[in-house]
């Protein structure tokens, strides 16, 4: 599998793994597959496609406008799952599909777990599906071939935890912060004890995410877990340049710039 492969690549060359995060149809639909070719260019190693949802709770103004924008333009489950192929025609890449739990019901967990294998998606992160309720859900997609990514914050419980480690595969997604997604200024002082817990309940790779927005930050989380997504940042950079056309240009060199600062290089 795509997502296991990386990681265990990255982690033979003593590198993290760079996660970008965009909103699949921001700014339009025929775009985002040149947007993320771009992503790939400047050195991010994996791609999670948004899902644009209308009432994304777990996130802050920058990707809840995003949504807005993605919907206004039509896009749905649907189109995201056509963006997956079209990206999959020219890059290996992995894909995870990010959505809120909502669109994924109304599809169909089993439709959707067929649809998004034939598209070329590697694993789902639905990010408001609790852990505890997750176990029908998860053997849906595990049983299509896809991974299962679940959030583990700082005000996770051991027990739950332990339930996202055993519901997971791929990796698992380190919310580095309680809140809404965005950009911060500084990493949280409670990261290393958050993945030290992890450490202890699974052997999977460990992503760190939410408040990631510099190379700084990126090289910063590099150093203690095994890759860091970038979310807002590169979304920010959408919503300032969505009509221009040096758009690709502008993702590509922020995602180099983070790659460098994750392989040690000068930004």
């Amino acid at each position: 599998m795509r997502i296991s492969e990386l990681f265990a690549r990255k982690r033979k060359e003593g590198k993290p793994a760079l996660v970008a995060y965009i909103t699949a149809g921001d700014p339009s639909p025929a775009r985002t597959a040149d947007l993320v070719a771009a992503l790939e260019r400047g050195g991010v190693d994996l791609v999670e496609l948004g899902v644009p949802f209308s009432d994304p709770v777990a996130d802050g103004p920058v990707i809840q406008a995003a949504s807005e924008r993605a919907l206004a333009a039509g896009t749905r489950l649907s189109i995201v799952l056509e963006i997956a192929e079209q990206v999959r025609r020219h890059s290996q890449m992995p894909l995870l599909l990010f959505s809120y739990l909502n669109p994924v019901m109304r599809y169909g967990v089993k439709a959707l777990a067929h649809d998004a294998k034939q598209a070329g998606v590697d694993g789902v992160l639905l990010t408001d599906l609790t852990v505890e309720e997750a176990d029908s859900t998860v053997k849906v997609l595990r049983k299509a071939g896809l991974d299962t990514v679940f959030l583990a914050a700082p005000t996770s419980t051991e027990r739950r935890m332990k339930l996202v480690a055993q519901h997971s595969s791929g990796f698992v997604y380190l919310v580095s912060r309680t809140g809404v997604t965005g950009e911060r200024d500084a990493l949280s002082s409670s990261l290393d004890e958050l993945i030290a817990s992890l450490r202890k309940a699974t052997d999977l790779p460990l992503a760190v995410g939410f408040g990631i927005s510099t190379p700084q930050q990126a090289a910063a989380a590099g150093r203690i877990a095994d890759g860091v997504v970038v979310g807002s940042a590169f979304v920010r950079i959408i919503e300032k340049h969505g009509g221009a056309k040096n758009l690709e240009k502008r993702l590509e060199d922020f995602a180099r710039s983070l790659a460098n600062a994750l392989n040690g290089a000068p930004a």
